[in-house]
């Protein structure tokens, strides 16, 4: 088969399977391994923090960052398509009784003067703001990056207004290689970020929340509540620092095979896609649907990720090759002409 859902089912490599076999394991509860304190480490070092703490899940790193900087009650501002908002089960409602302010946004990108009518002050009768989130890639406006200038005028805005900012970037690697920019540089001001090891990295499990010292020792707390706390994660830690000095740079392989992978929906009639900027491929179809697409491709060894009635995502990643593109790029054509 070739797996087009998402970049979240890679398998790890020979040498990140090596290293993860030979990895140095120790308590990483009590803060005592030492695999997981370089990983930590190291990602705080590339993207320009002060701190950072390994979690199990992309998911569980927002919902810190949300539950460190709201109080019950509190407002965050999301635009309406976001992961923590469509994703991750309401969880900040559940879970820190925070309230979603969702702003529609054409390409991902939350407008200036939306966000600022949207910020509340402290007030006697009304929910305050607590937090703003931005997503840097946006899974499901296909992959688009968030504009570096627009990151900073918003962060400003909101700084100005007392206001902190988390960066979901589970996939901000991508934003990085795709726009030849540091990814420290992509996250300059925001007050807390999260990246995901186990999508295009190709690391087996984990993501990496990151932000100030004392954030942080605050986050620790948090982890614990959410049952996130591991003992002997150097293990699976060595996964993601392998893939930190091993994956990045080949992740524009995946940006290429996307582009190409979407030149297959060209001239097809009622078929649209989205801007392809990264590894991700999100088409709208008038026919057939999304899921007898889905069929379709399944007979030809191709899976395809349902988003909706007539929205189909797919996603490049590590586990793909040039000829599955080509194979996958047939079987697109065989089935829309059909």
């Amino acid at each position: 088969m070739i797996d087009l859902r998402s970049d979240t089912v890679t398998k790890p490599t020979a040498g990140m399977r090596r290293a993860m076999a030979d990895a140095e394991v120790g308590n990483a509860a009590y803060g005592e391994d030492p695999t997981v304190n370089r990983l930590q480490d190291r990602a705080a070092e590339m993207l320009g923090m002060e701190a950072a703490l390994y979690v199990p899940s992309g998911t569980m790193a927002n919902q810190i960052a949300v539950a460190v900087n709201v109080h019950p009650g509190d407002e965050v501002i999301l635009d309406d398509e976001s992961h923590i908002f469509h994703k991750e089960l309401g969880m900040m409602a559940a879970f820190a009784g925070s309230l979603a302010r969702t702003i529609p946004t054409p390409h991902g990108v939350l407008p200036l003067q939306a966000v600022e009518e949207a910020i509340r002050p402290p007030s006697a009768s009304e929910s305050k703001t607590g937090l703003i989130c931005l997503e840097n890639t946006h899974n499901r406006k296909g992959g688009a990056i968030y504009p570096p200038g627009a990151s900073r005028d918003l962060i400003a805005l909101a700084h100005s207004k007392g206001v902190p900012v988390h960066l979901d970037g589970a996939r901000i690697f991508n934003a990085s290689v795709a726009r030849e920019t540091r990814v420290s540089e992509l996250v300059k001001g925001f007050d807390s970020v999260m990246f995901c090891l186990s999508k295009g990295l190709g690391a087996p499990v984990g993501s990496i929340l990151l932000g100030s010292k004392a954030f942080i020792e605050e986050a620790l707390r948090i982890r614990k509540m959410l049952g996130g706390a591991m003992r002997q994660a150097g293990i699976i830690a060595a996964g993601g620092l392998y893939a930190l000095e091993h994956h990045v740079r080949r992740l524009a392989d995946d940006h290429e095979n996307a582009k190409s992978l979407a030149d297959a929906f060209v001239g097809c009639p009622e078929v649209s896609v989205q801007p392809v900027e990264t590894n991700i491929v999100m088409i709208s179809l008038g026919r057939p649907s999304a899921s007898r697409f889905a069929e379709e491709m399944l007979k030809r060894g191709v899976l395809v990720n349902v988003i909706s009635s007539r929205r189909v995502r797919l996603v490049t990643h590590l586990d793909v090759t040039q000829e599955d593109i080509a194979k996958a790029s047939q079987g697109i054509r065989e089935v829309l002409a059909g």
